[in-house]
């Protein structure tokens, strides 16, 4: 580790090293504090007796006070920055213009008409002495006779001109990507706050900002931005899997283990800690900053191919196994860096994985499926073309290859593979990733302002197919602003806050005692921020509740407080969802114990053998007592949509001491103090939230771990139980109970008896929601795959927000840990956000469906056209360059159009589509088919009867380099002219008649189609040669614009139509099949929980590897495309993935391993196979 503690210091200029090692006046350097922190356990404990004495020491050496902190003083914060460098990585530099260009240029089919228009140029500018001659036959006369020989190199030009522009278009959406995703990137950066303590005041600064020797608040769900040291704890354990793979939690203290480290998630407790070490010279930034060294390396001796997977794999492996050796799986703090290692990483994993992207699954596969049909296509087009020309030439006519003539007949063999490639490019949809993109990307933005913030692109599109949301009560249903509203005291149920006169003075002092000591002194009530405002809730709003119902009876909890500090107290047995209850440990003044506790009250009445009476006298508390206050007080409480909560203590006496860990025996034969009822009113939103959900097809379950009569209160009051509905209310051990067999697992087939009709789930474990989420989503029964959404805020709703298909985490009450289990975070933690994502979700569905219906009926057309006119007149009737304008048109701009059409409320009034719909539905095909019969029927009559119909001259069978010809150019014109209508009709894909609604509220759309018409006019009259046109005259255009206003009215003929008669058509792109689950997927399901926790990784970290994941994913589909093949796309996948380190290139390294044995041998591997689709 010696080694890795110097490679750090590399990373900053000489001058400030000099600075580092005298540490400018205060007490520590850089080496000694990463020293330190080098250490585990006892060493470390040593380590500090030897040099400091103990933590205050080391706060003194630091210059800074264990409680007040730091002074607010910028100078010296910025002296500490100086000295100890600053809490960030810094990132990669993102890839320029030029590189993105060259990327683009990469593109297959791109290369090979490249290759096509090169030779073409070569050929044309090749005069051999026999041109002219007889021997050649009239092949090349026509050009001759026009005198327009020299004008043979327009077409190659232009096609490259063609190609210099898709490039461009492509690397400068690539650019415009980059940027709007690093502006996202810092984003999520400025919103990573952390509680500090500075002059004695509790604040919160934006992580990037702490620095060496600031007192930092740690608590349950936190993910420590910064190494430091503890100097208070209350049951403290830190899930360290993301820096030793072990997922055991490890409990640290003052005395036996108080070094914590960056990138680990605080799973228990609470309490303080001093930062040692920040950036890249904490534990996570020295490896950070090794990785950024010898990731060229890395990638240099990728690309020499050496077999790197298989390496890793064996060193994780090793690593694992060592016993003494330190084996660190580092997680990086905040970069944009690593990218290369990802797609190692990915090749590494390359199975397609059931969870990808419900819509990125169909794509690929329907991607594949046109990609072989274009590629057969262009084949048979260049084999007809060769074979008619070489038996018409040889055969027929009689002639002799002659070597003069070479030149000729090769000309017109690349002008044959010409058009062959232009078939290829024209049936290949490469707008499809540009679509997608595009449309994600527009969605992404206009849903931030809808308060969703997207982690994971392709969230937002599978939350449009969601068919069940599980969802969180407190605090997502609710208000999350709780107010006592009931008590029980002294014998007495009072329905609104008692007089503090009728209560025995006893009763009020433990009250007030047991409220204000028992909770995290970080929740307060503070004063309103406007007169006459409500007063502030800072903390747990549980805990805010009964502060505020202390205040309700005129009593302050401060003094109490500032009596008994927090560092004064015993133990704390901090809540967790096990124990559903806190307990705090005091001691008397006169010798003894304390112990307050409080938690549900059904769990903590059981653990009670007394009570307080209205004098404040202790009397027995029997078993019946407790059935009879459960039936009178709790119960009328809980149905009235009240949480209750139990308040209690007990007395040790002075003595031999307890046993403290053994909590069941100090949480015992307690005293009940008070039941309180807490109310969490509904949001007033919600419930028209949830009955837009239901009307969109999605049931809403709610899943608490409050008490059931409570959470079946609240789920009426929302509209989850509807009256006169068949449902079922369980709490978590009836549910464990119906789905398990006798051995106590978990079957499937009775799991399906239960969901269907299950609609709140209360007293749920955290592993009860996560068997609910897999069930559901593992279920078969129904008419379709379900696809689940899942709320959550705690840590241990991890592994849930995991397994579902769209996890939402809250922004405001939500934990870190959560949050990166999360796809979406809720920036206002309100349901009725879920909504919106819906709605943008099923929008961004619709709008690749729109751009597939109209890019699949040109891709039709122009394939046939090209296809029957080159083995009918041996010439494509649309010519290259033609061809590359209607895939511009097709591509780039009709991506543009329909995949930023705003969405509306009618979207909300369907079913949701599911796992298995098909992305191309029989109504579309219909329309597909049914415009592709019309415009196929005009060109060929305007291809054959053209000439006669408009008295011009025919354009059939025109020699090599002949003038455009009017006809080829009215059928060029009329075709482009009947895409520009047909996209007003793909503005609507269920059969709709009104194809013009809502298009004045999509400027976008309305500029491009004008946009493409106005250039079309100017390619048609003055393209001239390159784009193989002749200007047409006024009335030649009327009929050309006539026939492509026929386009609308031919799709109303169509849509009158019934689909359902139309069985023959089939539907295309389907969800991948059940069968095509591998064993290997479910395998890994059964690790999902185990593993869930040690998956839980940084925010910004986790949204990059969603953005790589879709690039990635985009680039298998293009490669799909441009090979054709399956096996050839698999062959090319991994020099595909190692040229291009994504176009983002803002991935992180998943983990680095580091053995004890070898510290600088880092290597890349990963926990559980994060995998490509």
């Amino acid at each position: 580790m010696g080694d890795l503690a110097n490679s750090a210091v590399d990373f900053y200029p000489k001058s400030q090293r000099r600075e580092l090692d005298h540490a400018g006046g205060l007490g520590c350097t850089v080496p000694e504090l990463r020293g330190l922190m080098e250490l585990r356990g006892a060493e470390a404990l040593q380590k500090i007796r030897d040099g400091y004495t103990d933590v205050s020491g080391l706060c003194r050496r630091l210059t800074t006070s264990p409680t007040e902190g730091l002074s607010d003083n910028a100078a010296d914060l910025e002296k500490r920055r100086q000295i100890y460098g600053q809490n960030f990585i810094p990132p990669k530099q993102p890839k320029t213009f030029l590189q993105l260009v060259w990327e683009a240029l990469q593109d297959v089919t791109l290369i090979i008409l490249e290759i096509a228009a090169i030779i073409s140029l070569g050929l044309s500018f090749y005069a051999p002495p026999g041109e002219g001659s007889e021997a050649c036959g009239n092949l090349a006369a026509g050009a001759e006779d026009e005198g327009e020989a020299e004008a043979g190199w327009i077409e190659g030009a232009a096609i490259l001109l063609s190609v210099v522009c898709v490039v461009l278009v492509t690397a400068f959406n690539d650019w415009s990507k980059e940027k709007q995703f690093r502006g996202l990137q810092s984003r999520i950066e400025q919103e990573q706050k952390f509680a500090v303590v500075r002059n004695g005041q509790q604040i919160q600064i934006p992580v990037a900002e702490l620095v060496v020797g600031d007192i930092a608040q740690i608590k349950y769900g936190d993910l420590l931005p910064a190494d430091g040291v503890l100097i208070q704890g209350n049951d403290l354990k830190i899930d360290e899997s993301s820096l030793t793979g072990e997922s055991d939690h490890v409990r640290k203290s003052v005395e036996k283990d108080p070094m914590l480290l960056s990138g680990t998630h605080v799973m228990e407790g609470s309490g303080r800690m001093v930062v040692t070490a920040v950036g890249v010279n904490s534990q996570t930034g020295i490896i950070f900053t090794l990785l950024g060294a010898s990731g060229e390396e890395e990638e240099k001796k990728d690309k020499k191919g050496k077999p790197q997977d298989g390496v890793v794999e064996n060193i994780q492996n090793k690593a694992k196994k060592q016993d003494g050796a330190v084996a660190m799986e580092m997680q990086p703090l905040k970069s944009a860096e690593g990218g290369e290692m990802e797609d190692r990483e990915k090749k590494k994993t390359s199975v397609s994985k059931k969870e990808k992207s419900v819509l990125q699954g169909k794509l690929t596969k329907l991607a594949v499926q046109i990609g072989k049909a274009g590629l057969v296509m262009s084949a048979i087009t260049v084999i007809i073309l060769v074979l008619y020309f070489v038996i018409q030439t040889f055969v027929l006519d009689g002639r002799v290859w002659l070597a003069e003539c070479t030149p000729v007949y090769v000309q017109y063999f690349v002008k044959f593979f010409i058009i062959g490639v232009t078939v290829l490019v024209v049936a290949v949809p490469e707008g499809l990733p540009l679509a997608v993109t595009i449309s994600l990307a527009y969605s992404v933005k206009k849903m931030m302002k809808d308060n969703n913030l997207v982690r994971h692109l392709d969230a937002c599109e599978t939350m449009g197919n969601a068919t069940a949301i599980c969802s969180d009560k407190t605090g997502t249903l609710t208000t999350n602003r709780m107010a006592v509203v009931q008590a029980y005291l002294g014998d007495t149920h009072y329905r609104e806050t008692p007089a503090p006169s009728s209560l025995a003075p006893r009763i009020l002092d433990l009250l007030v005692h047991a409220i204000a000591i028992n909770s995290a002194y970080t929740t307060k009530i503070l004063p309103p921020e406007k007169d006459g405002g409500l007063p502030r809730q800072v903390g747990n709003k549980t805990e805010c509740a009964l502060l505020g119902f202390l205040r309700d009876l005129h009593r302050d909890y401060q003094p109490v407080r500032d009596q008994l500090p927090e560092e004064k107290l015993y133990k704390v047995y901090t809540f967790n969802s096990v124990r559903k209850s806190m307990s705090t440990v005091t001691r008397l003044p006169q010798g003894g114990f304390r112990v307050f506790s409080k938690g549900a009250s059904e769990i903590l009445l059981k653990k009670c053998s007394n009570i307080l009476s209205s004098s404040g006298e202790v009397r027995s508390f029997r078993p019946r007592d407790r059935d009879e206050m459960v039936k009178k007080v709790i119960e009328p409480m809980a149905c009235e949509g009240l949480r209750t909560i139990c308040l209690a203590f007990r007395d040790f006496a002075a003595g031999p001491e307890p046993n403290w860990e053994n909590e069941n025996d100090i949480v015992g034969e307690l005293t009940c103090i008070a039941v309180v009822g807490i109310e969490d009113p509904v949001r007033p939103e919600v419930p028209e939230a949830i009955c837009k959900c239901q009307k969109a097809g999605i049931t809403v379950r709610m899943v608490t771990g409050d008490n059931i009569n409570t959470a079946r209160a609240i789920a009426a009051k929302c509209g989850i139980l509807q009256p006169g509905e068949d449902f079922l209310c369980l709490e978590g051990k009836d549910f464990n109970r119906r789905i398990r067999n006798e051995k106590g697992e978990i079957e499937q087939e009775r799991l399906d008896k239960i969901w269907p009709k299950l609609r709140v789930l209360a007293r749920s474990s955290p592993t009860d929601k996560h068997t609910l989420v897999k069930g559901i989503i593992d279920s078969t029964i129904g008419e379709q795959r379900q696809v689940v959404a899942v709320t959550g805020d705690g840590t241990n709703d991890g592994p849930a927000l995991k397994k579902a298909d769209v996890g939402f985490a809250m922004g405001i009450a939500g934990t870190d840990v959560a949050k990166e289990a999360s796809d979406i975070i809720l920036t206002d933690d309100n349901f009725s956000s879920i909504v919106r994502a819906v709605l943008w979700g099923r929008n961004v569905y619709d709008s690749i469906s729109k751009f597939l219906q109209f890019q699949l009926t040109v891709n039709v057309v122009a394939v046939a056209v090209a296809f029957t006119g080159a083995c009918i007149t041996q010439d494509s009737p649309l010519k290259a360059v033609q061809m590359l304008w209607v895939n511009l048109i097709m591509d780039t701009f009709a991506s543009l159009a329909l995949a930023t059409e705003p969405p509306t409320e009618a979207l909300l009034l369907r079913k949701p589509y599911g796992r298995d719909k098909p992305l191309v539905s029989r109504t579309m095909m219909k329309n597909i088919v049914g415009h592709g019969v019309y415009q196929l029927g005009i060109i060929f009559t305007l291809l054959f009867a053209g000439e006669i119909f408009f008295d011009i001259d025919s354009g059939r069978n025109a020699p090599l380099h002949a003038p455009p010809s009017e006809h080829y150019t009215i059928i060029f014109n009329t075709f482009v002219l009947m895409q520009l209508f047909n996209e007003v009709n793909a503005r609507k894909i269920h059969g709709e008649r009104n194809v013009f609604r809502g298009v004045s509220g999509n400027p976008i759309f309305c500029a491009i189609v004008l946009g493409t018409f106005a250039i079309q006019i100017v390619i048609v009259q003055f393209g001239g040669k390159p784009f193989s046109c002749s200007p047409l005259d006024a009335e030649q255009w009327l009929w050309c614009l006539f026939v492509g206003v026929g386009e609308l009215v031919w799709g109303q003929l169509i849509a009158t139509i019934p689909t359902s008669h139309l069985k023959c058509l089939k539907e295309a792109g389907h969800g991948p099949g059940k069968d095509e689950i591998t064993d290997e997927e479910m395998a890994e399901d059964e690790e999902e929980i185990d593993h869930a926790e040690r998956e839980l990784r940084r925010g910004q970290i986790l949204w990059f590897r969603g953005l790589n994941r879709i690039q990635t994913q985009m680039e298998v589909v293009s490669t799909f495309k441009r090979s054709g093949s399956f096996q050839g796309a698999v062959r090319r996948r991994s020099s595909v993935l190692s040229q291009l380190h994504e176009v983002t290139n803002l991935s992180t390294p998943t983990h680095v391993i580091l053995s004890a044995g070898n510290p600088t041998s880092a290597t890349i591997g990963n926990p559980r196979s994060e995998s490509v689709p």
